[in-house]
């Protein structure tokens, strides 16, 4: 209705006297015949008496065995008036059937008035239930007579002898009877062995006690640690908030990557708890048979109930949640999963979430434009979406049709307890006592959240979701003081800060690890104590890994020590934000050298002014080479280059630090300034080409080379001794590459002895030899000069002691 007015085309039309749609008011339509029967419901009867008369038939005769056949059918008709007497009466009954079909009269008689006041007399005299019990008694009286009359046909006597001679045959078949229900038993129970075999392992329970780990054992998450301590004190005390009209947390999802400690802190759930804790392995539900992965399911669930009853809750953890699965596309978010990553390319390069302060149409238009030119390409993501469906709904969720069940019986219908409850008192009429309340916490944890499905994870089974990420530098230190508390050692309070915080993305595993790789070290060297020197050589084989054993030649290895240093230096003097972590020439799988920095504080932005030293980073080596090698330089720095570029495109054509504002990747996806980018692997050309973007790309690397090279220049002495100390210890720490630069002396080398008018002089003459080997290919004719030890200035002897921590012997520090 529009301003009032009627819709078109109801004019006239009165609502209130439309018919209703009520059938309890509608009036009730009666057949003025009986409806036409089928053949088979006039015949169905009759064929069901010619059975039962052959199978009489055939009886006599097997009773008699000189009977003939001519006989037995003449004796039966003679002797089966009663079977004759049920088969005239079904004749009575279709022959009044077929007159219903054809006269009202006769159908309105019988219908209405004579069964129909037969039913009315009934329904005004019985209540429902009455009718419904006497009806049932009806129908077991009815077939009774029907059983007794066939037996006495069988057994030729009368329908009550026959009644009390079936016991007598059925012990005298029992014997029979009892062979066949034992080889019947036979084949049924190889099939419950099996598969009750099958459905054991995999899920172990602990009683309060069985676990010694606690919570003060978990170090490094103890905002996560705190949250499920709370779901711990719920489940000890449900009252406290269910007596508010709350409900205790079901279930707790701990996600995060591996060896952040979810296992652990699982594990001091199950020392902490005064409840059993039933861990559940991921292959639990494995099975090489179809519904073997259900069956175990409610076996679980079967075990849990009854703990939970017993001992007031119980917890039940799945390790490697993923390995349950998803539905695939059924599952809704299943496909698109943004939950637990953020979303690529233009989303998640801010500071803040831009989505959340546009309106609901721009949002709109800037996802469908993400969806249609971000970086996966338009070929691709069908194949993708298929993937995902098959290896969803094929599996049907870790196990072959485990999912369904486990969701079923987390959070469905809970059936009464007991068989006299559920049957003995239904029978009775009496009410059932209700399921009782179980008190079951459900924690999983997984590295691989999005593989969840996502009925799973929704409140009422999953109710809290606990990220356990990587922990931050107070949380490494809280562990490492753990760890190293457990082992001699002589490591002070600012070497584990200083750890800490060259190990930025250490997880409690990889701590643990570390420790115990410091110990085989001091152990190898025949020490009880771990020191520091331990420590530094157990992260340089846990970052590295053992170096190839290779040599290089002596103007190879110059060389590549000279690209090193140069980067060195660059991180040195001017990514303060960054601390350098190792420096090493040794050769690994797909490197010759390299420098690696990690940040000295926990940060989550970038600035300009960051972007623009890691470009002079990365350009160090370039112009490093070309001026240590007169204007030549290696292919080596290709991989730098590589960097460097990508660096500065993404400054200017996409995060707003050049020349220009728009983003480069949105104008490419519209189609301004050359064909959309669907992947910029395959559309560097263009990228570099459109809007004058290469132009600008090459002149900002060109002014960041040129305040590269002033660096460089400007520094030359201490990059010679850094390359003299990569050529003689290999690989060096950050605090040493410090020392050197700084001329302090470091934690294993002394970095004081570079800053002499001697070394200088014996650096550039070795310098000069390797630059003439490498413009000749030629052999180099002096060795590597081996540095005097650091004498104290006489102001400075007696206060810091004369002399070097830096021997030029064997077994010097540092020397590998």
């Amino acid at each position: 209705m529009v301003n009032g007015m009627p819709p078109p085309g109801s004019e006239g039309t009165d609502l209130g006297s439309l018919p209703t749609l009520d059938p309890s008011t509608a009036p009730r339509v009666e057949l003025a015949v009986r409806p036409r029967a089928s053949f088979w419901d006039r015949a169905k009867i009759f064929l069901l008496f010619a059975g039962l008369w052959w199978v009489l038939v055939w009886a006599a005769t097997v009773n008699n065995p000189i009977e003939t056949f001519g006989d037995a059918v003449s004796h039966e008709l003679t002797s089966l008036l009663w079977l004759e007497v049920l088969a005239g009466v079904e004749l009575l009954r279709q022959f009044h059937y077929l007159i219903s079909e054809h006269s009202p009269k006769w159908h309105r008689f019988f219908t209405n008035t004579l069964f129909g006041g037969i039913n009315r007399f009934v329904a005004g005299h019985m209540s429902d239930w009455t009718r419904f019990r006497a009806g049932r008694a009806v129908k077991w009286l009815f077939w009774l007579v029907i059983l007794a009359v066939v037996l006495a046909g069988f057994f030729h006597t009368s329908p009550v002898v026959s009644l009390f001679q079936v016991p007598a045959a059925f012990v005298t078949a029992l014997p029979l009877i009892v062979q066949v229900v034992f080889f019947m038993l036979i084949g049924v129970m190889q099939f419950v062995a099996i598969f009750w075999f099958m459905s054991k392992g995999g899920i172990e329970t602990y009683f309060p006690g069985d676990i010694k780990t606690r919570f003060s054992d978990v170090w490094g998450q103890d905002s996560v640690l705190a949250r499920v301590k709370e779901n711990v004190i719920y489940l000890r005390d449900p009252e406290s908030i269910e007596a508010r009209g709350g409900y205790v947390p079901g279930g707790i999802l701990l996600w995060g990557p591996p060896g952040t400690g979810k296992t652990l802190i699982a594990e001091a759930v199950a020392g902490e708890t005064h409840n059993p804790f039933v861990f559940v392995e991921p292959s639990a539900f494995q099975a090489m048979f179809f519904g073997v992965g259900p069956l175990k399911v409610r076996a679980l669930f079967r075990k849990v109930r009854k703990l939970a009853l017993r001992y007031g809750g119980v917890v039940v953890f799945f390790d490697e949640a993923d390995s349950l699965g998803n539905r695939g596309a059924l599952a809704p978010g299943g496909l698109f999963p943004g939950r637990f990553s953020p979303a690529p390319d233009t989303f998640d390069h801010g500071m803040c979430n831009g989505m959340s302060y546009l309106s609901s149409p721009s949002a709109n238009d800037l996802l469908q434009a993400h969806l249609q030119h971000g970086t996966v390409d338009a070929d691709e993501a069908p194949r993708r979406l298929v993937n995902r469906v098959m290896a969803g709904g094929m599996m049907g969720g870790g196990g072959m049709g485990v999912l369904q069940p486990l969701l079923a019986q987390m959070s469905g219908l809970k059936k009464p307890r007991g068989f006299f409850n559920r049957v003995i008192r239904r029978a009775l009429g009496m009410q059932q006592k209700p399921a009782p309340k179980y008190r079951i916490l459900f924690m999983m944890a997984t590295n691989m959240p999005d593989s969840l499905d996502e009925a799973l994870l929704r409140p009422g089974r999953i109710d809290r979701i606990y990220k356990v990420g990587y922990p931050s530098k107070a949380g490494r230190i809280r562990t490492y003081e753990g760890y190293f508390s457990k082992v001699a050692n002589s490591l002070t309070p600012d070497d584990l800060d200083r750890l800490a915080t060259i190990t930025p993305y250490a997880t409690g595993a990889s701590i643990k690890d570390l420790v115990n790789e410091s110990l085989i070290n001091s152990i190898r060297e025949g020490r009880d104590v771990i020191t520091w020197s331990d420590v530094v050589r157990a992260k340089q084989l846990k970052d590295l890994g053992p170096p190839e054993d290779v040599e290089y030649v002596e103007r190879e290895r110059h060389a590549v020590a000279v690209h090193e240093a140069c980067h060195a230096l660059a991180a040195t003097r001017l990514r303060h934000s960054m601390l350098i972590d190792i420096a090493t020439i040794e050769k690994g799988g797909s490197y010759l050298g390299m420098v690696s920095s990690v940040r000295a504080e926990d940060t989550f932005t970038q600035w300009r002014s960051d972007y623009e030293v890691d470009v002079i980073v990365s350009l160090a080596s370039l112009a490093g080479e070309k001026i240590f090698f007169e204007g030549d330089n290696s292919s080596g720095v290709s991989g730098d280059l590589n960097s460097a570029t990508i660096i500065a495109t993404y400054m200017e054509g996409y995060w707003g630090m050049g020349q220009t504002v728009a983003s480069h990747g949105i104008t490419q996806s519209v189609g301004i300034g050359g064909a959309p980018v669907r992947d910029r692997r395959r559309d560097e050309r263009g990228l570099l080409e459109g809007r004058g973007l290469g132009e600008r790309i090459e002149s900002k690397l060109m002014d960041l080379l040129q305040r590269t090279a002033k660096l460089i220049e400007a520094n030359r002495t201490e990059i010679l001794a850094l390359a003299h100390a990569l050529e003689r210890h290999k690989t060096l720490t950050g605090e040493d590459v410090m020392a050197i630069v700084n001329g302090t002396k470091g934690p294993l080398i002394d970095g004081r002895m570079y800053h002499t008018e001697e070394f200088r002089e014996m650096a550039e003459a070795y310098h000069a030899e390797i630059l003439r080997a490498h413009r000749d290919h030629d052999d180099v004719n002096i060795p590597l000069p081996v540095l005097p030890d650091y004498v104290e200035p006489l102001a400075s002897v007696g206060q810091n002691g004369a002399g070097s921590a830096f021997g030029v012997g064997e077994g010097e520090p540092g020397e590998h």
